[in-house]
């Protein structure tokens, strides 16, 4: 009898239901009602308060220090007027509750409190596109984030101590940038593993000796996105990029990471090619066009190095299409190498274009005369969706058959 006593408590603590967490912001946000927020006539109050907790943000990102809330965040009808009539003091009170709240949950002390409103496709004002992809839509609520008065283009180095900076590891990378100067997308994460899996054409081909050092190319470096998978991968990087804020977040990222970093900018730019490439860094990057790629990576293979160039990727949303030829080129004395196009598609057009890619590096092909290169669009990754109907792609291109061999005989 006893033992069937026993037995039904134990049946009776499992059938407990356990109690949810509270969500942090809700918590902040209903501390903050009672604290800060000034009464109304009790109908009018319950209404109030219940849009508040409704139309708030449940869900939030975390780069530490910065507590990231999603786009649309504390815009409501409720919120905008709540918040209109609020002074200053209540609307920090708010703020830094919510950072408190976070912080408890135990992924990280958070200081700053921002809301992402996505990179807009033009400059401000301006007719002229984004291609810094520089977030100046993002909404700071809490915190220092740094100067912004006379930063401009070319900030100083200054400029870049004064910031505020962040970080995330993303497949035991860590990845670095200041928030209010460059874009980060949590979305890449899948396409960064594919590329730590990839498989290595030079460890397949040859001897050591016969494949030469192994090189990868990212012609639209950011921060670091795929570069730091080549650099995981063991291979030299060569890198552009032109906005200098990602430059300095990509140089913190490497040397986090314990990788070597060259930056190679202004004056130095007209430096030879074995000078700039003397101090056999892990990650070389260009603070110039990607236009210019393809003639200085011709200068620094004639000079012997970067021959056996691997992969070339080409990370550019809605297209990556202006530089396809130049990355065909650059691995011209390579015997296997791969090219990674990314490009915007439309769902139902995705193997149209595979079949236009496919044509393009053939009609090159065809005209490189006795240099018989092979392309061949091998895989289409579907990363992510960037758009309903419109999915973020990378075209994979594999080229075989490289005229000269990677020892440059």
């Amino acid at each position: 009898m006893a033992s069937r006593q026993l037995d039904d408590k134990k049946s009776h603590r499992k059938l407990k239901p356990r109690s949810r967490p509270v969500n942090p912001i809700n918590a902040a946000i209903q501390s903050w009602i009672t604290v800060s927020l000034p009464p109304l006539e009790s109908a009018g109050q319950d209404s109030r308060n219940e849009s508040l907790i409704n139309s708030a943000p449940k869900r939030f990102t975390i780069y530490e220090p910065l507590a990231l809330l999603p786009t649309g965040s504390f815009t409501s009808e409720t919120w905008a007027s709540t918040l209109g009539v609020c002074g200053e003091v209540a609307c920090n009170s708010l703020w830094q509750s919510i950072l408190q709240e976070i912080s408890k949950i135990g992924q990280g002390v958070v200081t700053h409190l921002a809301v992402n409103e996505g990179i807009p496709l033009h400059k401000a004002g301006e007719e002229d596109e984004n291609v810094r992809r520089s977030p100046s839509g993002l909404r700071m609520l809490f915190g220092d984030f740094g100067p912004s008065e006379g930063v401009g283009e070319h900030p100083t180095k200054s400029d870049f101590e004064d910031a505020f900076w962040v970080g995330t590891k993303q497949n035991g990378i860590l990845q670095t940038w200041a928030p209010r100067w460059t874009m980060f997308s949590r979305g890449n994460v899948k396409e960064k593993a594919r590329l730590l899996a990839f498989k290595r054409p030079s460890l397949t081909k040859g001897t050591k000796e016969e494949r030469g050092e192994s090189w990868a190319v990212d012609l639209y470096a950011g921060i670091g996105y795929f570069v730091f998978s080549y650099a995981a991968l063991g291979m030299r990087v060569l890198c552009w990029e032109i906005n200098p804020w990602s430059v300095e977040g990509l140089r913190r990222g490497a040397l986090a990471n314990k990788w070597s970093v060259k930056v190679i900018e202004g004056d130095d730019l007209l430096l030879p090619v074995n000078q700039l490439l003397a101090g056999k860094e892990r990650i070389i990057v260009f603070l110039e066009s990607n236009e210019k790629a393809l003639e200085r990576i011709g200068e620094i293979q004639e000079a012997g190095n970067a021959r056996n160039i691997e992969h070339v990727n080409c990370g550019f949303l809605p297209t990556s299409e202006p530089v396809w030829k130049s990355a065909w080129e650059v691995t011209k004395l390579a015997p296997e190498a791969w090219l990674h196009l990314h490009e915007n598609v439309g769902a139902e057009d995705i193997e149209s274009r595979r079949g236009s890619v496919q044509g393009a590096f053939e009609t090159w092909a065809a005209a490189s005369g006795a240099n018989l290169r092979t392309p061949k669009v091998e895989h289409v990754e579907q990363v992510k969706t960037f758009a309903p109907g419109v999915w973020h792609c990378v075209f994979d291109v594999r080229i075989t058959g490289g005229s000269i061999s990677n020892n440059g005989t």
